[in-house]
């Protein structure tokens, strides 16, 4: 979604025009329908319309100059010269080349990929050859989502597509904001809100979805055992589970009933803000609907108690038996367009393609077996842990493709610190981000118009994806790229295309059973599981049994664990970060395109109106966030949805960087950093800044 906003955001000058053609054309036709009624010449709608063209004619061409370029991709011919060198010698080239090479980005002025700067003076052949050979197998959790659901399920996918809430009678969406940052899923739950299903969103914030809703629970930050246990000790108390279903598909139960005896709802309501009543009736709802579905995000997993919610989500699934039947199931929003396709081929530091752990002695010969080389049993490191790793001189070197750990990695300072100490820092991606700044080598990348390949979005769909224009520059396609470098590093790869790599994966992952390139191509998208070459797929899963070894759903007690750091009085605050709807992630291509730039322009920090009134503070004004990690100084904006004692920063904005102030410790079992909840002070910076 968001690279199209950006190709759509390159040529807004276009789009100007278009506007202004379509605007004199309706209101032209809107004139000729007022002359015909009072006889009036047609020549004068004919002069009007012509007007309105011309009038979008200019605003193109002030947009776009004879000469200029596009703000989103440069399409002049030096920058889409081809290389000769390069293409003949892998990554080996010249300087001149290799500036071609590496691209600049620009925040203000045009931005556009192709303007290059020489970030080093190393030699490349040195870099590939031999530096590159300390780098160990530490991949960053790509799905902050994955572990806490495979502890159960033993699997990392979704149960159901987000398309299932309109047939479901009860939605929960918890711990997601899909109206800013999964609008696509978001226009199904409206859909079936207003088709009459029951819609319950659970968010500390108010949200867009809440207006849709049945029962907003605007429950205690960092409090979400307690209200889910308070909902599972009504369910278990009432006897509101499936009995049938809890004996033949589930293992656990039992001591669920046990420890969901200290978690009555009017205990829990002091903790979780949520009145008991009200816990009780969600609970009912959700156990007495015919078919159940819950929603879920980052809000969920990014805590240090992230596991212990989403076990409760999957005991609340299991006991009633809402999984594995038609508008029922589990599904955690992805939030990426790949991150399901990148979990399921083993892009997971302790998981083989197809969720295998890579200490299993049967799972390591069978990979052993089928790529004939020995495999390393030890579990890699997340991405927290790397971090800590290169302070302990533990990791030298890192390869990073896509991703913006210097952005993304909370206590920024100390991420940044890391990325500095390393001995050598290979960055491979489309935009000279935040991370490819510390980098020795930049390697360009290409954007998903420009390479041909499979995505298998939050669905579990399988979609391919075709190249549409060719990389600017010396910019190459990742998986060339990377196969250079084994190559150089004494590897015997020798893909011609991504359909080569894709045969591989068929061949070893059972998940794309009868899903083959061909049929891709011819049909564009197939669901996994695919049970027959004929078939599109199965959009439920979990029907019969689960993947684990009993081929039950694993039902584990979760208990009360507080956040890492909570409010004191040097920091009475929460401080919560996310996205925004204008800009993803980091921002390193939303930010890049004019118009959603645009429209969200620069860093703000959302608090609530009574807070900013006791605190004199004025929509607009600057202030200092600081937090024990460190501070910022971000201007002010009032929003209502932001409780008292909370303020929201995005962190997406690098001149006021929200991960400079987030609380690294993880999840001791999920290996998730603790996002979602800081201690925070805000002050008003002096009259003089504001």
């Amino acid at each position: 979604m968001e690279n199209i906003l950006l190709l759509a955001s390159a040529d807004s000058g276009y789009l100007y025009g278009l506007f202004f053609i379509i605007t004199a054309l309706i209101i032209g036709a809107a004139i000729r329908h007022l002359m015909a009624k009072f006889s009036i010449p047609l020549p004068f709608t004919v002069i009007l319309m012509l007007i309105g063209v011309l009038g979008g004619y200019m605003n193109y061409k002030s947009h776009h100059g004879e000469n200029s370029t596009s703000q989103g991709y440069s399409h002049n011919s030096q920058t889409h010269e081809k290389s000769s060198d390069f293409q003949a010698n892998g990554l080996i080239v010249d300087d001149n080349h290799f500036n071609n090479a590496l691209v600049k980005s620009h925040r203000a002025g045009k931005n556009k990929r192709g303007e290059i700067e020489l970030r080093s003076n190393r030699d490349l052949t040195f870099a590939i050859g031999k530096k590159l050979e300390s780098i160990g197998k530490l991949e960053r959790v790509l799905d902050n989502d994955f572990k806490e659901q495979f502890e159960g399920l033993k699997s990392g996918a979704v149960s159901a597509p987000f398309n299932a809430a309109t047939v479901a009678d009860c939605i929960i969406v918890i711990g997601a904001r899909p109206t800013e940052n999964h609008p696509v899923a978001a226009t199904y739950l409206k859909r079936a809100a207003k088709r009459g299903s029951k819609l319950i969103v659970m968010d500390p914030r108010k949200q867009g979805l809440t207006k849709y809703a049945e029962h907003h629970l605007q429950f205690k930050a960092g409090t979400d055992v307690a209200m889910l246990n308070a909902m599972l000790h009504t369910i278990v108390e009432e006897k509101l589970y499936d009995e049938q279903y809890v004996q033949g598909q589930t293992e656990g139960f039992e001591e669920l009933k046990k420890s969901i005896k200290d978690f009555s709802p009017e205990k829990m309501e002091a903790i979780c803000g949520i009145e008991a009543e009200t816990l009780k009736e969600v609970a009912r709802i959700y156990a007495k609907s015919e078919k159940s579905i819950i929603f879920w995000g980052m809000g969920v997993s990014q805590h240090v108690h992230g596991t212990d919610n989403a076990r409760c989500l999957i005991a609340l699934a299991l006991s009633t038996g809402q999984v594995g039947r038609e508008g029922t199931g589990l599904h955690p929003l992805r939030g990426q367009n790949n991150v399901q396709g990148a979990s399921d081929a083993g892009l997971i530091p302790w998981m083989y393609p197809d969720y295998l752990v890579v200490d299993g002695e049967v799972n390591q010969n069978s990979y052993e077996k089928f790529w004939n080389t020995k495999m390393d049993p030890k579990r890699g490191l997340t991405v927290v842990e790397i971090i800590n790793a290169i302070h302990a001189d533990q990791i030298k070197s890192m390869y990073i493709m896509g991703e913006n750990p210097a952005m993304s990695d909370p206590d920024q300072e100390h991420a940044r610190k890391a990325l500095a100490k390393l001995e050598h820092l290979v960055v491979q991606d489309i935009f000279l981000t935040e991370t490819a700044w510390f980098a020795d080598v930049v390697l360009p990348s290409s954007a998903h118009a420009e390479k041909t390949g499979t995505y298998t979005n939050t669905n579990r769909t399988v979609q391919m994806g075709r190249q549409v224009v060719p990389p600017p520059g010396d910019a190459r396609q990742d998986w060339w790229i990377t196969q250079a470098i084994a190559q150089k590093m004494g590897l015997d790869w020798s893909y011609l295309h991504p359909k080569d790599v894709f045969k591989e994966m068929c061949q070893i992952m059972e998940s794309l059973k009868n899903i083959t390139w061909e049929r891709l191509e011819n049909e564009n998208a197939i669901t996994y599981p695919c049970e027959a070459p004929d078939s599109s797929g199965s959009e439920y899963i979990f029907r019969e049994s689960f993947p684990t070894a009993n081929g039950r759903g694993k039902i584990v007690p979760a208990r009360l664990i507080p956040p890492a750091e909570l409010p004191d009085d040097d920091f009475p605050l929460i401080l919560t970060t996310g996205r925004l709807l204008e800009h993803w992630h980091t921002g390193s291509m939303t930010r890049r395109a004019t118009v959603l730039d645009h429209i969200e322009p620069e860093a703000i920090v959302s608090m609530n109106r009574w807070d900013m009134k006791r605190m004199k503070i004025d929509a607009g004004e600057h202030v200092h966030v600081k937090t024990k990690r460190g501070s910022i100084v971000i201007k002010v904006r009032s929003d209502k949805e932001i409780p008292e004692g909370m303020v929201f920063i995005p962190f997406c904005f690098a001149e006021a960087a929200a991960n400079v102030l987030t609380n690294p410790q993880l999840d001791p079992y999920g290996k998730i950093p603790e996002f979602k909840f800081s201690a925070a002070n805000v002050e008003k910076v002096s009259a003089a800044f504001n």
